[in-house]
């Protein structure tokens, strides 16, 4: 006798796939606006967050569009028949934010200890081109140096594993559920704001203190992942 596999279904996509079936029975019809996000984390008895990631893997299986400022409708026609998990990936946003604060910021604690003084030279201006880039408005360019920043801060740990861990964390950010989030709820603010969270980050690698760094680093993942869940919706 073979028993079934055990599966872990992610919270968000539990949720899609109630949105799913509802969808099919025609509780939403068609060109329907849905329950924003905080009545439909309300009836559902979850968090705000974890609607947001279901909305989005929704959008990316084709089952709803998001019209921003206005809200999300439901596809005028949804697709026929396939699987009840909407397509997605394993990790949702709000895992992956939790991990790289918490392994990031020992990483930009070790960094603080070993990092030479040629390496806060040159991450020094890494830091201004983010800043000179989202003062312009070039937003692939900033992200582009964005993860030069974070990836130099892990070599300056001298450690090849902590190399590698900011590399996978940062490809899990590549992920289309992830790109998809983070196109529709940040913008302007959030950049800026990065970008003083950054400059923070610099000024405590250089002070060589290894608790401020860590709690510097946790601070701008933090605060990155307050502004995309209570963003816009």
């Amino acid at each position: 006798m073979e028993l079934p596999t055990v599966k872990v279904e992610r919270l968000y996509r539990q949720i899609s796939n109630i949105l799913i079936q509802y969808i099919r029975d025609g509780h939403f019809v068609p060109g329907q606006l849905l329950p924003g996000e905080r009545d439909l984390a309300k009836q559902l008895g979850v968090s705000r967050s974890s609607v947001r990631e279901a909305l989005i893997a929704l959008e990316i299986s084709g089952w709803v569009e998001i019209r921003t400022g206005h809200g999300v409708y439901v596809r005028q026609a949804p697709p026929d028949g396939g699987p009840e998990e909407p397509a997605g990936e394993d990790v949702g946003v709000a895992y992956l934010m939790e991990a790289r604060e918490v392994i990031e910021g020992e990483i930009a604690a070790l960094a603080a200890k070993n990092g030479t003084d040629g390496q806060l030279a040159d991450i020094a201006r890494v830091v201004e081109r983010m800043e000179a880039e989202a003062a312009a408005g070039n937003m692939e360019t900033f992200h582009g140096h964005d993860q030069q920043f974070h990836e130099m801060i892990g070599a300056m740990t001298g450690n090849p594993v902590f190399v590698e861990i900011t590399d996978m964390l940062w490809k899990k950010r590549k992920s289309l559920h992830y790109a998809k989030f983070e196109q529709q709820y940040s913008g302007g603010p959030i950049i800026r704001s990065m970008c003083e969270d950054h400059r923070a980050i610099l000024q405590a690698l250089q002070s060589r203190n290894a608790r401020t760094a860590r709690q510097a680093m946790r601070n701008h993942i933090r605060n990155a992942q307050t502004r995309l869940f209570d963003g816009r919706s």
